[in-house]
Order: C-alpha cells, then structure tokens, then sequence
C-alpha cells in the first residue's frame, strides 16, 4: 500500500513552545502526521481538504513515508506527532520496548474484497490447497501480507512452512506475476483491481474470511508522551478524523477524487475499486485479534494487551 510522493517538510515537530495554542484551548494548533499514499489515508485527506480539522482550531501537515515502519519512525524520533501504520509495527515496538505507543484513532479493517490472495489465470495456484510449496510474493516478513496469507492457510490446514515467501514491492507485484518469479501474491485494493487490468490477475481467496474476517488492519498512534502532553489537540484531531471517517463510510463520492489527487489512482480503478471498512473508534476486542494473531504466528515472542495502549477516546 505505498506509492506515490507528496511534497512535505520532515524537520522535527518540536515541543510546544514553537507552535503557541491560541484562544481555542489547544496545547498545539499544528501538528504533523506522518502518512502513506494509500487508500487507508483518504479520511485524512477528507479532513484537510474538508477543512474539518481547520473547523477545530487544528492545522496538520501529512509528511508522506514510504511505509508503516518509516511513519512510526517518525513518531519515535519526534519529526511527526502522529502516524498512520498497519497495526503490527505499534505492537512490535510495544512488546520490543522500543517505544510506549498509544493508539489514537482506527483507520481501516478488512472487508469483502478489499484484500486478497490473487494469482494469473496461468499459474499453477488455483485454489487456496495449491499454495502450498509455491512461491507467494509479500512485502516484508511478519506484515500483514505474510500474517495473513499465514492465516488462511492455517484456516484450510495448508502448511505455510513450505512456502518460499519472495519480497516484492506492492507496484512490483503484477510484473513478478506475469514474468512467473512468483505464483500467487497477498493484495490490498487498489492493486486488485489495478492488476486485474495489467496482469490479468484473479482473487484465489478472499482474506475476509475465517479468522481474518474483519481483521483491523490500521490505525493511528503516537507516543504515549506526547498524548498526555496534548490532550486537548489529540481531541480535536479524533473529533476530526470521526466526521471524516463518517462521511467517507456514508458518501463514497466524497473519497473518490482523493484517490486520485492524493494516491494517484486512476479515475477508473477509483471508481472499480472496493473500499476497506473505514472506522475511526477503537475498540479494544478487536483490536486485541492483532497482537493475538502475531503472537501465535511468531512474529511477538511476548503477549500485548492492546487496551492497555488505547488512548483516551473523545465524547459520543
């Protein structure tokens, strides 16, 4: 789920002194959010251009990274205030002690068709009982492309230690599948629908499905320091992330041209493309499956207790 470039400073956020609240209240008026160029990002972008967090006294910079690690990164050293990621760095870094990171807000979860095991009409993968012994393209190990491609295995009894898992960028994938490096690859939208045009490729399964139904997959999170230091600015950034996650579940029309400006996604592929389930609030049981899944699959060697590591939530 990364791509494309937005132009943005990276010099640290500094404390608070530099960024002096006004009569709103809040500790600060501008912060910077480290984010990526995916789909998981257009409520945010709806909130900016929306003029949503203006409407709360808040003005945030996105400072595009090219993955989930970079953006906690970035939180870690203090150039962002805030990141989007895939829920599995927050955790590592939680269960590693590299950093105390609070969740501030959800972004996305999994929903029908929105994530899938895809591989080329000739490939010898075609159904979920080939993957076996077969080369299965994923971004990094223990992402979610390798934990959750693990896990539907595990659902059908394949063994996935077999596997030779082959890393491949997410705008590589439809070349390695065409040239025959790889026979099945592990694909969020919108490179479902993208390489179902440019490389002919199939949905082998559904990720939405068995253990992996609904499976939270992103979310926002910063240190836990700075949460206790910018109360009242972390409220006017979930009140804003709230309305625009809302709209953006209620008006899909509302997301689509931010696909394009922000994501560079094609109008067509826009408009084919099948949404994740947004949602801005956080629940804990849910979330809970994240750590869980990592724990069982190796990728934590100790459990988290994610509830432990939600931030306070705004009002209903």
């Amino acid at each position: 789920m990364i791509v494309p470039v937005l132009v943005s400073a990276c010099s640290a956020s500094g404390d608070n002194t530099d960024n002096p609240a006004s009569g709103n209240g809040l500790e600060r008026t501008s912060i910077k959010v480290s984010i990526l160029t995916t789909i998981d990002s257009a409520p945010l972008w709806l909130a900016q251009d929306g003029g949503y967090f203006k409407a709360e006294g808040l003005e945030v910079e996105p400072v595009v990274v090219a993955s989930g690690q970079a953006a906690l990164t970035n939180v870690i050293s203090g150039n962002t205030d805030i990141a989007i990621s895939s829920y599995m760095p927050f955790f590592v870094a939680k269960a590693t002690g590299t950093a105390d990171i609070q969740l501030v807000c959800a972004a996305t979860s999994v929903s029908d068709k929105s994530f899938a095991i895809v591989a080329t009409p000739n490939s010898p993968v075609k159904t979920i009982f080939d993957l076996a012994g077969k080369r299965i393209a994923m971004t990094a190990k223990n992402t979610a492309t390798d934990l959750l491609a693990k896990s539907l295995m595990q659902d059908h009894n394949v063994d996935s230690t077999h596997v030779n898992w082959v890393p491949v960028a997410f705008p590589n994938v439809a070349a390695a599948l065409t040239q025959n490096q790889v026979d099945a690859a592990l694909l969020p939208e919108p490179f479902i629908t993208q390489f179902a045009k440019t490389a002919g490729a199939i949905p082998v399964i559904d990720v939405n499905t068995g253990a992996t139904k609904d499976f939270p997959m992103s979310g926002y999170g910063a240190t836990r320091k700075w949460v206790q230091a910018n109360p009242k600015t972390l409220t006017a950034f979930q009140r804003a992330m709230k309305k625009a996650t809302s709209d953006a579940i209620n008006n899909r029309a509302k997301i689509e041209p931010l696909l394009v400006k922000y994501a560079k996604i094609d109008e067509d592929t826009a408009k084919l493309l099948t949404l994740p389930a947004f949602g801005s609030e956080l629940d804990p049981r849910p979330i809970q499956r994240v750590p869980d899944l990592m724990l069982q699959l190796g990728a934590l060697t100790t459990p988290v207790n994610a509830a432990s590591m939600i931030a306070p939530q705004p009002p209903a």
